[in-house]
């Protein structure tokens, strides 16, 4: 029998196994719009927040580690500043979070996981008790749970890449990673080696990335081939 091309995978979480959050991040910006009576679209506002929020991560490794939930908070405060407002945005980030804990979960996910045979190992732009807690509430099997709080720093950082491959006792030439985010999933993985998938599900949020993916597939069931 031919040996065969990966000894492993590492898989992203939210918007790759768990649905993404666009409609949890169009209603809070919605009500924030709203609220705030900014003169502004939600979706624009959504545009403008989420590239806000992803400068907010990249300044949010190692040392100057922030939580996923504090960049949330930071980012918005920022952005609403600019339109010379300035709440409280805890309040308006409950739905959110209430997403982050309960997802709603891919079908071919969970189909996915249940036959996979080779060790995989969940990496994540996440904090550790929402993405444990959704773990748990959708019974999947992981070998290996790599958040981005557990190691300080966010995808694309390359440490958090290499320290899932430790995890799974893997080399980044014999292991694939497959992601929704073309800027932290795929350049990323690719920027240490490892061959990358990107998942293009419907209905993405905006992304900031322009890097290109060894594979593109629109459903995990399309994984299996490239594994075998």
């Amino acid at each position: 029998m031919p040996a065969k091309p990966f000894d492993g995978l590492l898989i992203d979480f939210y918007g790759t196994i768990a649905a993404g959050d666009r409609e949890a991040v169009e209603a809070t910006c919605l009500r924030i719009v709203e609220d705030c009576g900014l003169p502004i679209t939600a979706p624009d506002f959504a545009v403008i927040w989420g590239e806000r929020y992803f400068a907010t991560v990249g300044r949010s490794n190692h040392d100057a580690f922030q939580t996923l939930y504090q960049c949330e908070l930071t980012s918005l405060r920022d952005t609403l500043a600019d339109f010379g407002q300035y709440p409280d945005p805890a309040p308006f980030l409950i739905d959110l979070e209430e997403y982050w804990h309960n997802p709603p979960v891919h079908v071919d996910a969970i189909e996915f996981l249940q036959e996979l045979d080779i060790p995989v190992c969940c990496v994540s732009n996440a904090d550790n008790k929402p993405l444990l807690s959704a773990i748990a509430r959708h019974r999947l099997r992981f070998d290996v749970v790599v958040s981005s709080e557990a190691v300080r720093c966010y995808k694309p950082d390359p440490a958090i890449f290499r320290h899932a491959l430790r995890a799974l006792g893997v080399r980044p030439d014999r292991v694939l990673h497959v992601g929704d985010s073309l800027h932290s999933d795929i350049a990323g993985a690719a920027a240490i080696g490892i061959t990358t998938v990107w998942i293009r599900r419907e209905n993405r949020i905006h992304d900031i990335g322009v890097d290109r993916a060894t594979f593109t597939i629109r459903s995990l069931a399309e994984l299996t081939e490239i594994l075998a």
